[in-house]
């Protein structure tokens, strides 16, 4: 999916919203256990149930390889449901958060991207930064695929390494500035993370045409508000994730039906955002 057909998803949807789907099997319904697959059935009634409220689904990784062959088959039936029930409807991410060397950055760029190797094929891939360009070219490679580079995360380890340097130039400002020579608005984005929003406008000075993937609103305490007030741009340019607040919204029969109640009030609120923000607002009356 290019940044044009991104932008006309969330103009068609007036949503900006991913669903993350972090799906612990110790954490789905329990009536679901029974099933040969309890993983990718929740998956499935989680998707048929949001598909029209959410712009991208985000897997993350870690919760289907720590479940070895069996989470990898609940991962590859996820990714290959979405790409044949809503063809072209959604943007795929795999929240595997990959970064080595070269050769070795090669084979994770085929794992997420190939599907003739791997069985998947996702939109877009999240890559740290860490061990330079060499590590993130190889996705790049990918025509049509996306790079999303970890810049500033919501975590309490972030003070760790991200703010370090001068004040006025960070770390986390460094990989900004630095990665938008190996890629472009076409294929390379950002994480940020929502309980930094504060920082975001600074972010957006020196990025300001680049989509920003957004976790951490809802659980983790990230305002949607105010992600929006300093990170929207003309085409939006925002994918604001939610996991938990949508996928566990109910550990019952119902959990399908709480999961798109939970949806419809983010995506209610977004729309409102795209009409009233002075960026956006022209393209959403």
């Amino acid at each position: 999916m290019n940044r044009q057909a991104l932008i006309q998803l969330i103009v068609r949807k007036r949503s900006f919203l991913c669903i993350g789907l972090d799906s612990d099997l110790a954490k789905i319904p329990s009536h679901l256990l029974t099933e040969e697959d309890p993983v990718f059935t929740f998956n499935r009634a989680i998707i048929d149930a949001t598909h029209d409220l959410a712009i991208a689904y985000k897997p993350n990784f870690a919760f289907y390889e720590s479940r070895g062959t069996a989470g990898w088959q609940s991962l590859t039936r996820t990714i290959n449901y979405i790409r044949d029930t809503y063809p072209g409807q959604l943007f795929t991410i795999a929240d595997a958060k990959r970064g080595d060397i070269g050769n070795t950055s090669g084979q994770y760029a085929c794992t997420v991207f190939d599907p003739r190797s791997s069985g998947l094929e996702f939109d877009a891939v999240t890559v740290a930064p860490y061990m330079g360009e060499d590590s993130v070219k190889p996705f790049l490679a990918y025509s049509g695929k996306w790079v999303i580079l970890l810049a500033l995360t919501s975590n309490k380890g972030a003070e760790d390494f991200q703010f370090f340097g001068p004040r006025d130039h960070p770390l986390f400002k460094e990989v900004l500035t630095k990665s938008t020579t190996w890629g472009d608005t076409g294929n390379m984005m950002y994480v940020i993370g929502a309980t930094q929003a504060k920082m975001l406008g600074e972010v957006r000075n020196l990025v300001p045409d680049h989509f920003l993937l957004v976790p951490g609103v809802g659980a983790q305490g990230g305002s949607l508000a105010a992600v929006a007030e300093n990170g929207l741009n003309q085409d939006c340019g925002l994918i604001v994730n939610s996991s938990r607040d949508i996928l566990f919204a109910s550990s019952g029969t119902d959990f399908a039906m709480k999961a798109r109640a939970a949806a419809t009030i983010l995506q209610a609120e977004m729309e409102q955002i795209l009409i009233k923000s002075p960026a956006t607002g022209r393209a959403f009356h």
